[in-house]
């Protein structure tokens, strides 16, 4: 394959790779039962909150509920009637900050980040969750900083290895990459999105193997993950096996059809 081809290859995935660590949870920031967010324990949480009104962590615990019942409104009221309770409960700034995250309203994700680590200088999971909102702006000089902060603290935390190699990558530093992404994944194996964003670095490294082996991982742990399967494609095609790459493009756009990589992918493979 020509050279132009692989760069444009190459820049596909690495797109493939960032657009896959754009998802915003409230999961993101804690560590909780996906069941807290059903009705019933949302209504148990608020005869908590009725017996303990000036109790700042019976509000977070329920603001947490909130926010995994995309109710981000409720969970942001809740947060703040914590704050308002303890002006230095920053584990309930950066909660906040995290549902502020989801409904697009950055700033103000960043200020109470940023209140949280005044609070707690020493508070990681704050590094990396304002990381990410500056990654996803755009500023990968603000975001590498917050998440070599975390990392240097002793974070066990698997987001702040991923979002960094995503940056490094970004950088075309795929040995560095590939190191964040393997203990991004040693310490939380059934990720899928560090095997695909490992496979993108050893295919721009021109380790083809085993970025059909990251790749092909990552769909073992979700087989409806676009981006893998079209990640798979650009594997394929390097490899000149126009056929299977076909194949595994189409299941990436039956799975999301404004993937525009797959689309493009397609009219390149078609017929191979």
């Amino acid at each position: 394959m020509r050279r132009s081809n692989f760069t444009r290859i190459i820049a596909a995935a690495s797109l493939l790779a960032l657009s896959a660590c754009n998802s915003i949870s409230i999961e993101d920031a804690v560590q909780v039962d996906k069941a807290q967010g059903n009705e019933s324990n949302i209504a148990s949480l608020t005869a908590v909150v009725e017996r303990n009104p000036n109790s700042a962590e019976a509000y977070n615990v329920r603001g947490t509920a909130y926010g995994l019942a995309q109710r981000p409104r409720e969970a942001i009221a809740d947060f703040t009637k914590a704050i308002e309770l303890n002006p230095r409960f920053y584990k309930a700034y950066a909660n906040r900050a995290l549902v502020y995250r989801s409904i697009n309203e950055q700033e103000a994700a960043v200020k109470d980040y940023s209140r949280a680590l005044q609070i707690n200088p020493q508070y990681d999971e704050a590094y990396i969750g304002r990381g990410n909102v500056y990654r996803i702006a755009g500023q990968d000089d603000r975001a590498y900083r917050d998440f070599e902060r975390a990392i240097q603290m002793g974070t066990t935390n698997p987001r702040a290895f991923h979002a960094r190699g995503v940056i490094l990558q970004k950088r075309g530093q795929h040995n560095q990459a590939i190191e964040d992404f393997s203990t991004a994944i040693s310490l939380e194996p059934g990720a899928e999105e560090p095997y695909n964003s490992r496979g993108v670095s050893y295919l721009a490294s021109g380790d083809v193997a085993n970025a059909l082996e990251d790749v092909n991982r990552a769909l073992l742990i979700n087989d409806r993950y676009a981006e893998a399967w079209a990640n798979q494609g650009l594997v394929y095609e390097q490899k000149g096996d126009k056929g299977r790459a076909f194949k595994a493009f189409a299941r990436a756009y039956q799975l999301d059809n404004k993937l525009d990589i797959a689309r493009e992918g397609m009219n390149r493979t078609r017929g191979g």
